[in-house]
């Protein structure tokens, strides 16, 4: 049986690298989307305010004030649904490419958010919650696709900078739909227009999607062959490894530490994410006392210094790896410690402050979210680092199990409440969670700094389970071969 060996990345310099191509479109259109699909995650939070005010700024907006009381049940509800197709979409994408799947699926997502307010109308806040779960059973393809898309499109000196700029389109859509959602939730066209929004802009990309995306270089009609050469010959992988399809060794992959470090980094890096994301405007409202309009602004700040950031420190990253100052798994290291360290450092100085300064609150919030940005750089690529192959499937796993712990963030300021009797009119109640969130960071960190790698691992293209034991055999053969070499001479 033939057996693949892992292979060392070398640039090619003899291809030469137009500024834009097709490639930058495929990567224009996914920071889109991604952009668009965590505005209508984010809306929510916002939009949940005067969705249960008492009293409608407006005459003939409805609002449901008895629905309060599920205000986090209905907050966490998304991800009840997101991590259900994971595992599913990891694997069907493999088989039959990611650009139909992903399509097809954010138009239904889209479709059940601009629902929401005709569906919750009907059946309360159950029918809210309903709406949530498809969107999120919709999404569970967008982060599989997305990275088995940047698998194929991206040389891997550019991974850092193109794949940062993707995934920080989803902080982006924080930045714009939060000061959007509080616009139109103060107008007169009320909370129910920021649904139909998010949903139009959803299935309007759709069919862009469907004319411009596609699964790989190799077979989209109008790009040149001098593109395709640039991509193909600067990645791990090659045309004939795209075009067969290579079974997922699911115990090598469940027994490497570097995957471990992904998985365990991924999961500390949502709970302490999305507690910010859909706490912060509790906090900013009931702590710091920010009306609707100002919360929606302040609660976007972050993410804008989040988005500008992974647009200064991706290309560094890649720099350092290019030059050869730092090998990959270091780069990787220092820019993951970067997002998951500084974090928690500011979340920590946080319970220190007073809650008449909100200034420094609203400070040390930005920073907590906008170094996060270094985990763009960190562990959000390594996947693709360790086995390009199968790297849709193992974001596919991370992703499955980090958002058991999104859908947690949210009732955890529930659980804090019942653990330490206070409530989230009370700045103890809210040091206790950024506490738990930091450590949280700190640890996950900590593990990723010990185990993780950025070396293409030599279960990437096995085809069984005692490929993987020859493969090892054979690596072990060729050390002892050059040691015997250097004792000779």
């Amino acid at each position: 049986m033939k057996i693949h060996m892992s292979r060392t990345f070398i640039v090619n310099r003899n291809v030469k690298e137009k500024w834009f191509g097709i490639r930058h479109i495929q990567y224009l259109m996914l920071f889109f989307i991604v952009n668009v699909a965590y505005g209508i995650r984010s809306i929510l939070s916002i939009a949940i305010f005067p969705m249960t005010a008492e009293v409608p700024p407006h005459k003939g907006i409805p609002t449901y004030p008895e629905w309060v009381e599920h205000k986090n049940i209905i907050l966490s509800s998304f991800f009840w649904g997101y991590i259900c197709f994971q595992l599913f979409a990891g694997q069907i994408i493999k088989y039959y490419g990611p650009k139909w799947f992903l399509g097809v699926a954010i138009f239904i997502g889209s479709l059940f958010c601009a629902l929401i307010p005709l569906i919750g109308g009907q059946m309360g806040y159950g029918g809210v919650i309903l709406c949530r779960i498809v969107t999120g059973l919709s999404q569970g393809f967008l982060f599989p696709c997305t990275h088995s898309l940047l698998s194929s499109w991206t040389a891997l000196q550019d991974r850092a900078k193109f794949g940062s700029f993707v995934y920080a389109g989803g902080n982006l859509g924080n930045v714009i739909s939060m000061p959007i959602a509080g616009l139109i939730s103060n107008s007169s066209f009320g909370w129910p227009a920021v649904f139909y929004l998010y949903g139009i802009l959803g299935m309007a990309w759709t069919f862009l999607w469907f004319a411009f995306g596609s699964d790989s270089p190799s077979k989209h009609s109008k790009i040149t062959e001098e593109e395709v050469r640039y991509i193909e010959e600067n990645t791990t992988t090659n045309s004939d490894d795209s075009e067969k399809v290579i079974p997922t060794p699911w115990k090598a992959i469940l027994l490497s530490p570097p995957f471990w470090a992904i998985l365990v980094s991924h999961c500390g890096q949502n709970f302490g994410f999305w507690t910010l994301l859909t706490e912060t405007p509790s906090y900013l409202h009931l702590i710091l006392d920010f009306d609707l309009k100002s919360n929606s602004t302040l609660s976007s700040l972050p993410y804008l210094v989040n988005w500008i950031l992974s647009l200064l420190i991706s290309p560094i990253a890649d720099y350092l790896i290019i030059k050869k100052y730092v090998t990959l798994g270091q780069s990787r290291k220092i820019f993951n410690s970067i997002g998951l360290f500084i974090p928690a450092a500011a979340l920590i100085a946080l319970t220190f402050v007073g809650n008449t300064n909100a200034t420094v609150s609203v400070l040390l919030l930005t920073l907590a979210v906008g170094f996060n940005s270094g985990i763009y750089s960190g562990y959000n690529v390594n996947h693709i680092d360790i086995s390009p192959i199968h790297a849709g499937t193992l974001m596919s796993i991370t992703n499955t199990v980090s958002n058991i712990f999104s859908l947690i963030s949210p009732l955890a300021v529930d659980a804090a409440v019942s653990i330490t009797g206070y409530k989230e009119t009370q700045k103890q109640l809210w040091s206790f969670v950024f506490w738990v969130a930091s450590g949280t960071y700190i640890i996950c960190g900590c593990v990723y700094n010990v185990f993780a790698s950025g070396e293409v691992q030599p279960w990437n293209n096995i085809v069984n389970d005692s490929d993987l034991e020859n493969t090892k055999e054979e690596k072990s053969s060729k050390i002892e071969e050059i040691q015997m070499e250097k004792t000779k001479t």
